[in-house]
């Protein structure tokens, strides 16, 4: 079942997406040649890319918030029953709690992803981890000051390479855990598709158990 989503809130995350205003700590991903082998991964502090590496990142993270709201862009829950030890809502929990610094948490979901998504042409997987202090507002929607609420989340893309090593813009991802009302939505996954596809179906049932 999908959940409507706030165009807004979805306007409030991409705004900070920018060089100078993002709070991203950090990326991770990986490459799959076309033969649909591992082709290598990374995992470096977001702060540490050059100018140019972090606006062409950027781009590729905010195009999965700024998509197309509930068209796009759409909200689903998570069945309890798709929670339990071992299931991948664990290991997306896992990986945002640490802040992606765990590899072998990372080489675990690239090679689910792998899995579901058989594919002839080179492509990458891409995860960013932020956090953002969530800043207090009246009823006029002025900024109160200080944040009530600090939003940890990830935003993940897998996106077929333009060039070597070059990711292009993404054809799938989502967010998670949603952002609604201004607030965590833990029960909730916000996923993204380009253009629908059953390979990319796959992907949403391994996310929805």
């Amino acid at each position: 079942m999908k959940y409507t989503i706030n165009r807004e809130d979805m306007m409030e995350l991409t705004r900070r997406m920018t060089p100078a205003r993002s709070s991203f700590t950090r990326i991770a991903g990986c490459y799959v040649d076309g033969d649909g082998d591992f082709d290598g991964s990374f995992n470096v502090n977001f702060l540490k890319l050059s100018a140019g590496e972090k606006s062409r990142n950027l781009e590729i993270a905010k195009a999965i918030p700024f998509s197309r709201t509930n068209d796009q862009l759409k909200k689903y829950k998570c069945p309890e029953t798709a929670k339990g030890p071992g299931s991948v809502w664990q290991l997306l929990n896992a990986m945002k709690n640490c802040g992606l610094k765990n590899d072998a948490l990372m080489d675990t979901f690239y090679d689910l992803v792998m899995e579901e998504y058989p594919c002839s042409q080179p492509y990458g997987i891409l995860v960013f981890h932020d956090r953002y202090d969530i800043p207090r507002k009246g009823s006029d929607k002025e900024r109160l000051g200080e944040s009530e609420e600090t939003y940890e989340y990830l935003i993940a893309a897998l996106c077929p390479l333009i060039g070597e090593y070059e990711p292009g813009r993404p054809e799938w991802g989502f967010l998670f855990p949603a952002f609604t009302d201004r607030s965590c939505d833990s029960n909730y996954i916000q996923i993204f598709h380009e253009r629908e596809s059953e390979k990319h179906r796959a992907l949403d049932r391994l996310l929805l158990g």
